[in-house]
């Protein structure tokens, strides 16, 4: 295999400088960068032209898929004009608060009962039945449930996202702690370090990358459940509005939120992926991303 990759890789003349080689390198970057974008916009044209192309043929039925230029007509109608319900930054706002609420709140306590759990052999056996018998609960079930509780307000569609996003983070936090290395921590406890010491220095480091790769996942979830609690009853928010674009059979009014909601994911996704960065300095770039 490394015969292939060396083989595989840029051939230099003899004499070539490190600063040319670098040059090369860099403009390999460059260039593999700009066919990726290439490549991303090109499918992503094809597939609203072959859409729009479809929905104005009628190959594609557009009372059920509507078509971009529909969508984009309502997406512009709701952010100038606003919704039948009020403004659409108002709407956002509600989701993201009930959204962001639910991450924070299940993501601190999905990391906390993790390391906790994952630390402690005797509390894992205890509570893993519990906690196995509570995940295997289909969470949209709970949306009613805590709509009874808790009213139509910010609270039910906080606990609904609180659940989705808790057991995502703490599954990977316990397994990360689980999974952390043993002749490190060997090595700590040779040099006196014991108890929380050894946890905050060794293992939660050890751990960080289960726990971030659970946040990228768990605020799609966080998202889904402030959605999903809206769709079954609210005043306000995202899910509002696509309940009652299902209400009225306007389905570029359904898919117009839902772009909403890709754009603010994609968003988080990048404010995400930039606070792993900056909190993660020490380890090392992905394999794929050195070659």
């Amino acid at each position: 295999m490394a015969d292939i990759a060396i083989a595989s890789g840029p051939v230099y003349r003899a004499g070539t400088s490190d600063a040319e080689i670098e040059a090369a390198a860099a403009k390999a970057a460059r260039r593999r960068t700009q066919l990726v974008l290439f490549w991303r916009w090109a499918i992503l044209l094809a597939f609203l032209g072959g859409w729009e192309i479809g929905a104005r043929t009628g190959i594609i039925d557009e009372f059920f898929f509507s078509s971009p230029s529909a969508i984009w007509s309502r997406l512009v109608e709701w952010i100038f004009e606003g919704t039948s319900e009020g403004p659409l930054w108002f709407h956002l706002w509600v989701t993201m608060e009930e959204s962001l609420i639910g991450f924070a709140t299940g993501s601190v306590a999905g990391i906390v009962v993790g390391i906790a759990l994952g630390r402690n052999r005797m509390l894992a056996d205890i509570f893993s039945i519990y906690i196995k018998v509570i995940n295997s609960i289909p969470r949209v079930v709970l949306a009613p449930i805590f709509i009874m509780v808790f009213g139509l307000g910010l609270a039910s569609k906080v606990a609904l996202s609180f659940v989705m996003v808790f057991f995502v983070v703490f599954a990977n936090a316990f397994q990360g702690v689980r999974e952390a290395d043993r002749n490190l921590i060997a090595n700590a406890q040779i040099l006196g370090a014991r108890g929380w010491q050894l946890t905050r220095s060794v293992v939660i480091p050890s751990a960080m990358s289960w726990i971030f790769a659970s946040l990228h996942v768990s605020f799609g979830f966080a998202i889904i459940g402030a959605i999903v609690g809206e769709f079954v009853g609210a005043r306000y928010g995202i899910g509002l509005l696509i309940n009652i674009a299902k209400g009225s059979f306007d389905s570029a009014g359904m898919y117009a939120a839902i772009v909403v909601i890709m754009v603010v994911a994609l968003l988080a996704e990048y404010l995400m992926t930039r606070l792993e960065r900056s909190l993660a300095t020490w380890r090392p770039a992905p394999l794929q991303d050195t070659q």
